[in-house]
């Protein structure tokens, strides 16, 4: 399998797409204004506590205050739950770590269990435990490294001063490059831990690294044959990131100085479009219609043009089995996170919706961030979570209609007519005026003019007043104002 990571940079924004086989599968995006700040470390200052919610608000120096739960601000491991206020109190100062960036309307979340994050290791100053990536399966790779951490700790003289997590990318490391992953993030710490102690709150302690060296030393595995950077200074700053931490990937790395933007190579730029549209077409005629909200996202499953070759349910699950591959892609690509409601097309073969299932569960293994499928409810929906960390691709690159207000719908010409007939009315009774101008859209006016015009002569004889109209091009189908001659 072909695995190639793009890398795009411009002063106003640095974005980067994975590759599979020719298919985009990943995109991020990141803008200096709106850096996201998970993994970033601050000293805060307890501004509120919630003791009904057992949490807490926290000023880390953003907009909004963060979030903090009890249960993230534990002081021993394994220990139940203490009551928020027996833990924090307002105006305490308080060295957290976001979790999760701010996202709508929701501040940042917080914890105090901290962690700092390198190409093979997470460090975690505050445990004395060593775990693995559940994605590392083979029991004897997991034991090796288990024991070769605990081995690097000792040589070191650190048993005893914090724990470490083995990255996915650590199955098949070697002694030397654990070990040099272990001295960097202990110097790493103790340059943090020194800011700790004399760093005002609120303000940053620790920023994660840029998104290109970030893709580098999360991204990049055995797999990617090629990292292609088309910036020379981004390239030569990662091409020093990875001679320093991880040497063994120097040849994978190659500066893009085509005129052809680097996008374009994998029409990258045309499924970062697709992926804003609600509807997304499968290639056997079928399509997927996605739709977030506040609460949830739902995806519908529909056979579209596809009637298949033999039976009605042979062409349904063909359907479903193509909408399950495509649905791990999409939620990938456009990093849709929260509760998801598959509504997969209805399937009478127990074996075929069991394959359904499994094959949606395959292609979510692959993804970076943390899935749950819950199960299949009695109405046949496919439950499921994705973890949020950061904001989907559509909140990054799209804010609300200003038209409709983001409800994806605009009142008829018509229901805008008795809109502007009701003002008329109540203007009338509230003021005395020579009569009426009706500024509005131009679909509104040509309607008031063309099929209204019997309602607005009826109207001007009512009121005893002339109604004059005015197009105005600046003005959206709901915009209206009536204003007195």
């Amino acid at each position: 399998m072909s695995e190639e990571i793009l890398i795009n940079i411009t002063p106003m924004e640095s974005r980067v797409a994975v590759v599979e086989n020719g298919v985009l599968q990943d995109v991020y995006v990141e803008r200096p204004q709106r850096r996201g700040i998970v993994g970033n470390i601050y000293k805060g200052r307890v501004v509120r506590v919630l003791p009904g919610m057992q949490a807490a608000f926290v000023d880390i120096g953003l907009e909004r205050a963060a979030f903090i739960h009890a249960a993230e601000i534990s002081r021993h491991e394994g220990q139940a739950v203490e009551p928020i206020s027996a833990l924090v109190h307002d105006g305490q100062p308080l060295v957290v770590q976001v979790t999760k960036d701010p996202i709508g309307k929701k501040g940042a979340r917080l914890t105090t269990q901290l962690s700092v994050p390198s190409r093979y290791l997470v460090y975690m100053p505050g445990s004395s435990h060593v775990g693995i990536s559940l994605k590392i399966e083979e029991e004897a790779e997991r034991e090796r490294l288990r024991q070769l951490v605990q081995d690097c700790m000792q040589a070191e003289g650190i048993e005893d001063s914090g724990g470490f997590i083995l990255r996915t990318a650590a199955e098949g490391a070697r002694p030397e490059d654990i070990l040099a992953d272990i001295r960097y993030l202990r110097r790493l710490w103790e340059q943090i831990a020194g800011q700790i102690q004399t760093a005002a709150a609120p303000s940053v302690i620790y920023q994660d690294l840029s998104l290109a060296l970030r893709t580098v030393r999360d991204l990049v595995t055995l797999r990617v044959e090629k990292v292609r950077i088309d910036s020379r200074e981004t390239f030569q700053r990662v091409r020093q990131f990875v001679g320093e931490l991880m040497p063994e990937l120097g040849s994978c790395l190659e500066h893009y100085p085509g005129e052809r933007p680097i996008f374009d190579l994998y029409g990258v730029e045309d499924e970062i479009q697709k992926a804003l549209d609600r509807k997304v077409a499968l290639k056997s005629g079928g399509y997927l219609v996605i739709d977030p909200a506040e609460a949830m996202t739902t995806i519908d499953v529909n056979t579209g043009a596809f009637v298949g070759h033999r039976t009605l349910e042979e062409t349904i699950f063909k359907t479903n089995l193509e909408a399950a591959m495509a649905i791990a892609r999409q939620l990938r690509l456009r990093n849709i996170g929260g509760i998801i409601i598959i509504d997969f097309i209805d399937m009478e073969d127990e074996e075929h919706r069991r394959q359904v299932l499994r094959t949606l569960e395959k292609q979510l293994e692959r993804d970076h961030a943390k899935t749950n499928i819950i199960g299949i409810t009695e109405l046949g929906l496919v439950q499921m979570t994705r973890k949020r960390t950061r904001e989907s691709l559509e909140q990054v690159l799209c804010e609300p209609c200003s038209c409709c207000q983001g409800r994806g719908r605009l009142k008829t010409p018509e229901t805008v007519c008795y809109e502007i007939f009701r003002e008329i009315l109540r203007e009338a009774r509230a003021y005395q005026a020579e009569g009426y101008r009706v500024l509005a859209n131009q679909k509104v006016i040509d309607r008031l003019l063309d099929e209204e015009s019997g309602n607005v002569a009826d109207l001007e004889s009512f009121i005893g007043r002339a109604i004059r109209f005015q197009v105005e091009t600046s003005y959206s189908q709901e915009q209206y104002d009536v204003v007195l001659l």
